[in-house]
């Protein structure tokens, strides 16, 4: 991923790029599990896609989003729908996928545009983060993270 641009020194953008590995990470194991028919491992990854996903969802959408809307208001718009369309995807793996046979296919495609969507904020929300945030909207940001809380584990303080 990113590293050109330095705004990965900063621990917050360094947390949702650690998050965004993760989820790629994730992803890779869904190829596999679809080219077997495995859609019951599709769903379980499906589900810890989504539990990564949640409060870092919640970071970008209360506290980085909004810092950078006024600037960027039809990029941060575009974010936020694949964001809802990824969402929807995902959480069909809660609920009557075994029963839907286009699922496994459209968990794929919501995958595609997540792996896309992953390089659009690395490339270009986190830099321009970086270089239009000041201080209270860094802290506006860091308070959206101590609210949604993190599922990868923090170096204790």
């Amino acid at each position: 991923m990113c590293e050109y641009c330095g705004c990965q020194a900063l621990e917050t953008i360094d947390e949702l790029t650690q998050e965004h590995d993760e989820v790629v990470r994730l992803i890779s194991h869904l190829r596999p599990a679809h080219e077997d028919g495995g859609v019951l491992r599709m769903a379980e990854v499906a589900r810890e896609i989504a539990k990564v996903l949640g409060p870092h969802t919640e970071v970008e959408e209360h506290g980085l989003f909004p810092a950078l809307a006024g600037d960027f208001p039809e990029q941060i718009a575009a974010l936020e729908a694949e964001h809802r369309r990824i969402e929807a995807v995902l959480a069909e793996a809660s609920g009557a996928f075994l029963t839907d046979p286009s699922w496994p296919d459209r968990l794929m495609e919501a995958m595609a545009v997540l792996r896309d969507h992953i390089l659009k904020e690395q490339d270009g929300v986190f830099p321009a983060a970086l270089a239009n945030l000041g201080t209270e909207e860094w802290e506006a940001v860091e308070a959206a993270r101590a609210k949604a809380g993190s599922t990868l584990s923090r170096p204790a303080a």
